[in-house]
């Protein structure tokens, strides 16, 4: 594997690494092309998801690859990864064609993938986790503990991160469980690595920390394709950007070519007009107050306060945003007031004018509320199961006739919902696991609004969509909201609580510092109220 270190590449050159970076976005050579593909298709059962697409990467670079989810995205990874071995078209590393039976060639061709959900044993040390399958051996018996975990340290130095190879991953931020899988693919000695939606779950100082890395082992010779949703970190990190729409190439430019609104338009296909509803649509009826919520949790150092005395209100038709920095509390305000035990809480909930007593989501179920939980695929679908069953799910017990299931209105009320939310399926039989993020997003807010719910919590609604997916979410917030649904929206995305919501609740370090009108709510305000050392409400009041 061919690497320099930064001080090697400084040497070398009279520019400094950031205005190579910049020479590249104008569109200066990255290097000689250590991967391309050729006129690639692929199908699954008798549907197109790629057809004859070409690609190119550079010794050095950053790739970004685009598009929607359905696009052809993570087909066409898995083909250049080993992950999909049958397809039609060619690979050539280095200008050699390569026929990858599985990942484990890709793997010796020096092609390594970084999944989305992360492959790693949780019980298991960083060290063990590198090199599993692959452990050094004393006379190939004996397991050479030693070696491998100087080897996992120097893998990880030269990421330039502080953590213990002997630690459990279990014991690790999903950041650092994102940088373990990085020092794993360069164990591999890998040349080209694909990064897929690598900063879908990270805060922004952990994304911080892996842009710096994915700089540094471009400086490297690495040759990176990176996959993501989030366009101005693309527009940030790519040198060249491909965008791939309904399975096919729609564009490959240098990004200092492509503006943020261009990507967007060679993603979905026209312009996404913005979504502004205007004036909240609301009759002054306030369907949840919560008063002096507190939350005690219980951590390896024992107990302590995660929410410190939060109080607010939700009218009919409003959304009310909830901002601040990731372990703000905020979704523990979702969690405690649908009734998910977390520890102990304390303060009133009272639903409708009626003082609520919730111990558990049934309780929360039964008084008119539905949570959106921000992981969709842990705690928000039954993924191997029909997308009829999970929209039926939550519904069975009043869809039930003398104590048996009523797999007629389950199948009526399912179809109906996909139809109201516009699901792309072939059905719904099909298997919520092979829908995309974006129609996975949707069956599980139709599962809750069959429930027909007064109250509507989501957490993070449109984590790890693409835009024109957002946009579709988007306008079914703002349809719900006009029905009179009370909704409290969590999301991470400045822009999109800028966005949506009527008023913003803000959160820093499980207190509220801040209720901000529409009017009055700025990225600088918001990110003020969020930040530590912000006066505890109610001086941050702007309601």
């Amino acid at each position: 594997m061919e690497t320099r270190s930064l001080g090697e590449h400084e040497r070398s050159t009279s520019q400094s690494p950031r205005v190579i970076a910049l020479a590249n976005r104008a569109g200066a050579p990255a290097g000689h092309v250590v991967l391309s593909a050729e006129r690639i298709s692929k199908s699954f059962a008798g549907v197109r998801a790629l057809q004859s697409v070409d690609f190119d990467l550079r010794h050095g670079e950053v790739h970004a690859l685009m598009g929607e989810n359905g696009a052809g995205k993570s087909t066409l990874m898995k083909i250049l990864a080993g992950v999909h071995a049958s397809y039609e078209g060619t690979i050539e590393v280095d200008g050699t064609q390569a026929a990858f039976t599985g990942v484990r060639d890709a793997e010796e061709a020096g092609v390594a993938i970084i999944h989305q959900e992360l492959n790693l044993v949780p019980e298991l040390s960083v060290a063990d986790n590198i090199f599993l399958g692959r452990e050094p051996l004393i006379a190939g018996v004996l397991l050479d503990r030693r070696r491998m975990v100087r080897a996992a340290e120097r893998l990880l130095e030269r990421l330039g991160v502080a953590i213990d190879p002997e630690s459990r991953v279990a014991g690790l931020r999903v950041g650092e469980q994102q940088l373990v899988e990085i020092a794993k693919a360069l164990s591999l000695r890998a040349r080209i690595l694909i990064m897929d939606e690598p900063t879908s779950a990270l805060s922004a100082s952990e994304c911080e920390t892996l842009f710096k890395i994915v700089r540094q082992l471009a400086i490297d010779g690495v040759a990176i394709i990176y996959t993501s949703h989030r366009i101005e970190e693309v527009l940030d990190l790519a040198d060249r950007v491909t965008v791939l729409r309904d399975g096919k190439r729609v564009v490959t430019a240098p990004i200092g070519e492509l503006s943020h609104g261009a990507i967007i338009s060679a993603m979905v296909g026209r312009e996404l007009a913005a979504s502004d509803r205007g004036a909240a649509v609301q009759d002054g009826a306030v369907v949840l107050s919560v008063r002096n919520l507190t939350l005690d949790t219980l951590g390896p150092h024992g107990w302590r306060r995660t929410l410190h005395g939060v109080s607010l209100e939700l009218k009919r038709g409003e959304i009310l945003g909830i901002g601040g920095l990731l372990g703000s509390g905020r979704t523990e305000i979702l969690e405690s007031i649908f009734g998910v035990q977390r520890g102990w809480r304390g303060g009133s909930i009272v639903v409708n004018g009626e003082t609520a007593d919730i111990r558990s989501p049934v309780d929360a179920y039964r008084l008119g509320l539905a949570l959106v939980s921000e992981d969709r695929k842990e705690r928000g679908l039954h993924l191997y199961e029909s997308i009829g069953d999970n929209i039926a799910l939550p519904s069975i017990g009043a869809l039930s006739q003398f104590g048996l299931r009523a797999f007629a209105r389950e199948r009526a009320l399912a179809r109906g919902m996909v139809r109201q939310l516009a699901v792309r399926c072939t059905g719904i039989g099909q298997q919520a696991a092979s829908l995309s993020g974006g129609n996975q997003q949707k069956v599980v807010i139709g599962k809750w609004l069959a429930t027909e719910p007064r109250i509507l919590l989501l957490d993070e609604p449109t984590r790890g969509i693409d835009v024109g997916a957002k946009q579709e979410i988007y306008k079914l917030i703002f349809d719900l909201a006009a029905q009179g649904l009370g909704i409290i929206v969590v999301t991470s995305e400045m822009p999109e609580l800028l966005l949506l919501s009527d008023r913003i609740l803000v959160m820093c370090e499980g207190r509220q510092t801040g209720l901000l009108r529409r009017e009055n709510a700025t990225e600088e305000t918001v990110m003020r109220f969020a930040a530590p050392g912000m006066a505890a409400w109610p001086h941050g009041t702007a309601s």
